[in-house]
């Protein structure tokens, strides 16, 4: 395993090109469903790339054409104890938080089912976009349990309380175009070019201030978790942060002298 460039876990992949990691979800028997040991890489692998500098936008899928992530693997829950599923949840809790507030732009590129845990560590992401064949669904509680990597908090924020009650109480699975159309993809692409549409959009938005936008997630991350007038004032402390940048001077100046700016900071 070598963390330079990229690397190569048990159950995970990544390459890094052009300041982009691809990392792939590698466990395609079972659909890429997180047990134990993938959510530890995942860990381990999302600690390693908020550290780095010559990484700045991160776009997760799982490997094959089937499945994104099937969902947790019930073949190791099935057994499991009160407090050995209340780890699995935590464990789970911290590699999703690293991958939400990492400074990188992160893209869940979901090629097939999103299903329990596939949803909910594609909802970690800042952006979704899905395949045409992509499936979503939390089917918890048709197994007596209920989402427990994140899905009850992280979906009704992303499409309101009403929606996430009804998707979790059903079990429904909804298709890329309902994710799209209730806000949870962003966009909707054959699957053909879901990774090259995910490396174009990356592009873009590496040719915008990154340090600007690390901020910018820092705001809108915290931001909805307080209230109007807290999140106002943080706003206003991380805009007068970048007033200390490089890029801030860069961007403008370019904007008066009407040429491309070179935006450099991270």
């Amino acid at each position: 395993m070598s963390f330079q460039g990229g690397f190569r876990m048990n159950n995970l992949l990544m390459e890094v090109e052009n300041e982009i990691a691809v990392v792939t979800i590698n466990r395609p028997k079972s659909l890429n469903a997180l047990n134990s040991e993938t959510l530890a890489e995942l860990d381990q692998c999302f600690s390693e790339i908020s550290r780095r500098k010559d990484i700045r936008v991160v776009i997760l899928t799982g490997s094959g054409e089937k499945s994104f992530v099937a969902g947790a693997d019930i073949s190791e829950m099935v057994n499991a104890t009160p407090a050995e599923g209340r780890q699995m949840g935590l464990l789970a809790k911290e590699a999703f938080l690293k991958l939400e507030t990492m400074p990188q732009v992160t893209i869940a590129a979901v090629n097939g089912y999103a299903l329990g845990g596939g949803c909910e560590i594609s909802m970690a992401c800042d952006i979704r976009v899905a395949a045409e064949n992509a499936r979503f669904a939390q089917p918890e509680t048709g197994l007596g349990i209920l989402p427990g990597f994140g899905g009850t908090q992280r979906l009704s924020r992303l499409v309101g309380k009403g929606r996430a009650k009804e998707l979790i109480f059903t079990c429904d699975q909804i298709d890329a175009e309902e994710a799209y159309r209730i806000g949870l993809a962003n966009k909707v692409v054959p699957q053909a070019e879901l990774i090259d549409y995910c490396k174009k959009m990356a592009a873009k938005i590496m040719s915008k201030g990154s340090y600007a936008i690390s901020l910018a997630k820092e705001a809108i991350n915290t931001g909805m978790d307080t209230d109007l007038s807290s999140g106002l004032t943080l706003e206003a402390d991380l805009f007068g942060l970048a007033f200390s940048t490089e890029d801030k001077k860069e961007g403008m100046t370019a904007f008066l002298e009407k040429r491309k700016a070179d935006l450099k900071d991270f």
